[in-house]
C-alpha cells in the first residue's frame, strides 16, 4: 500500500518487525488487557500487567520513541513521512502507542520538552517519559470557555517570588487518570491584560503530585471511561509550582501549544488509518462469512453490500495520500509550513475512520455496536478525534481562510486572460 513511497532497507525492516508485534503481540493482548481492568482492584490505581509487557517486548525488538523526527538528538531518526508509515500499523491497535511508547498525549509532550525545554527540564521530565518510566498529561480545556479559541483559557498563573500560583479548573485532561501520570503540561495566563492576545499564555510543567490538584472526575466518553488513563476533570487550587518550572518563557505559551498540536494532529490521523484498515478488515470478513448468511446468501451477495466496500476502500486510500503529502511537506519545509496540509488531514481523516467503522459495524449488527467486536469502542473513540486538538469548524475555517488568500492573484490572472 506504501510502495509507491520509497522506504530505506533499515525502515523496511523495522516496519516487517512492527507488524508482526502488533499483529501476534498488542492484537491478540486486547482481550486479556480488557480482563484485567475488571478484576476487583481500584480502576484508577491499577495498570494492567499486560501493557508492561508488552512495552518490555517492544523495547527488545527496538520499536521504541520512533515518533520524534529526525531533527531532534534525542529522536530515533526517522522523518515524519516514514513515522507516516509506522505510525498506521501502530494504530491498528490502542495497546500498540503505549507499548511502542508513542502514545499521546506523551509524544506531544515530550516534543514540548524536545523543542522548547532547558536542559533541567529534560533531565526531569523527557528522559523518564522517553524511558516509558511516567506518562504525562497536557492541561489546556476548560470546562467554563469555548476552549476551541485557546485564547480564551482562563486559568491564572500568577507570579510570586520564586512561585508560580495557578488557580483554574481544566477537563477532558486525557492520561490525567493513570497511576503513573507525573506531570501535567499546562497552560494558563501569565498576563490577561496584554493588548497582544497572543502573548497572554504560558505554558508550565506540574508535578502531578502537587498540592491544591484535585481530580474532580473521570469525563465519560459514550459510557466508557477509558480507566486507567481516562479524560478527566481536575481542580487547580493555589497550586504552587517553582518559577524554573516555566516553559520558554512568560508569554511563549500559545506559540509552544501550536507548535505541539500540529504534529499531534497529523500523528492522530496516521493511527486513525491504521484504524480504519483494520475496521475494514472486520467488514470483508463478516460479508463473506458462511456462518452469517441471510435469505439463503452470503452478506455480501444482498444489494449494495460489496459497494460500501469499495466505498470504504477509496476513502481510506485517499486519506492515506493526504497524511502522506502533510508528512512529506513537513520534512521539506516544517510543520509550519504544512499547517494546511495537517488541518485538511485533521479534517477528512477523523470523518472518513467514522464512515468505515459506522459500515462495519452496520453489517455486523447486533454484534457490532457490543463488547463482542472492538468496533464500538473504536467508534468512540474516534468520534472525539473530531473535537480533539481543535474541532473540525475550527480547521475549516483555517483552510478556508487560506483558499481565499489567493483571491488577488486569482482575480489578477483572469483579468490578464480576458485581454488576450
Amino acid at each position: 500500500m506504501n510502495s509507491l513511497f520509497e522506504l530505506s532497507p533499515k525502515v523496511q525492516e523495522i516496519k516487517k518487525v512492527l507488524t508482526d508485534f502488533v499483529e501476534f503481540e498488542c492484537i491478540p493482548a486486547e482481550q486479556v488487557y480488557h480482563a484485567q481492568t475488571k478484576i476487583g482492584k481500584d480502576r484508577w490505581n491499577y495498570v494492567p500487567p499486560v501493557i508492561e509487557e508488552l512495552k518490555i517486548k517492544a523495547r527488545k525488538l527496538g520499536l521504541w520513541n520512533f515518533f520524534l523526527p529526525k531533527y531532534y538528538k534525542e529522536g530515533p531518526g526517522f522523518t515524519n513521512l516514514e513515522y507516516a508509515v509506522l505510525c498506521e500499523i501502530i494504530g491498528r491497535s490502542h495497546l500498540a502507542p503505549e507499548a511502542t511508547n508513542t502514545a499521546a498525549p506523551d509524544t506531544g509532550n515530550m516534543e514540548v520538552l524536545a523543542k522548547y525545554g532547558n536542559e533541567e527540564q529534560k533531565e526531569q521530565w523527557l528522559k523518564p517519559l522517553m524511558e516509558g518510566k511516567i506518562r504525562s498529561a497536557f492541561a489546556m480545556t476548560e470546562p467554563g470557555v469555548a476552549s476551541s479559541d485557546a485564547t480564551n483559557i482562563e486559568l491564572s498563573i500568577v507570579r510570586d517570588g520564586d512561585e508560580y500560583v495557578l488557580n483554574g479548573r481544566k477537563w477532558w485532561i486525557s492520561g490525567a487518570g493513570d497511576p503513573r501520570c507525573a506531570v501535567y503540561v499546562v497552560m494558563g495566563k501569565t498576563d490577561p491584560k496584554n493588548k497582544l492576545i497572543h502573548k497572554q499564555q504560558s505554558i508550565i510543567l506540574v508535578p502531578a503530585n502537587t498540592k491544591g490538584i484535585t481530580i474532580v472526575r473521570p469525563m465519560m466518553v459514550f459510557g466508557y471511561d477509558d480507566a486507567p488513563h481516562g479524560h478527566m476533570e481536575i481542580d487547580f487550587d493555589n497550586v504552587r509550582v517553582p518559577a524554573k518550572n516555566i516553559v520558554l518563557g512568560e508569554g511563549r505559551g500559545f506559540e509552544i501549544m501550536q507548535g505541539r498540536l500540529g504534529p499531534g494532529r497529523i500523528h492522530h490521523c496516521m493511527r486513525s488509518i491504521g484504524m480504519a484498515e483494520r475496521a475494514l478488515e472486520y467488514h470483508i470478513l463478516r460479508l463473506t462469512d458462511p456462518k452469517k448468511r441471510a435469505f439463503g446468501k452470503l452478506l455480501g451477495e444482498h444489494g449494495t453490500a460489496m459497494d460500501t466496500v469499495c466505498q470504504s476502500r477509496l476513502e481510506i486510500d485517499q486519506a492515506r495520500l493526504l497524511v502522506l503529502t502533510a508528512a512529506a511537506r513537513m520534512d521539506k519545509e516544517g510543520p509550519k509550513k504544512a499547517m494546511k496540509e495537517i488541518a485538511m488531514a485533521k479534517v477528512i481523516v477523523p470523518q472518513m475512520t467514522l464512515n468505515v467503522l459506522d459500515r462495519a459495524i452496520q453489517v455486523h449488527g447486533g454484534a457490532g455496536v457490543s463488547q463482542v467486536f472492538p468496533l464500538a469502542n473504536m467508534y468512540a473513540m474516534m468520534r472525539t478525534l473530531r473535537i480533539a486538538d481543535g474541532p473540525d469548524e475550527v480547521h475549516r475555517r483555517q483552510i478556508a481562510r487560506d483558499e481565499m488568500k489567493r483571491a488577488n492573484t486569482l482575480r489578477s490572472h483572469y483579468e490578464r486572460r480576458a485581454k488576450l
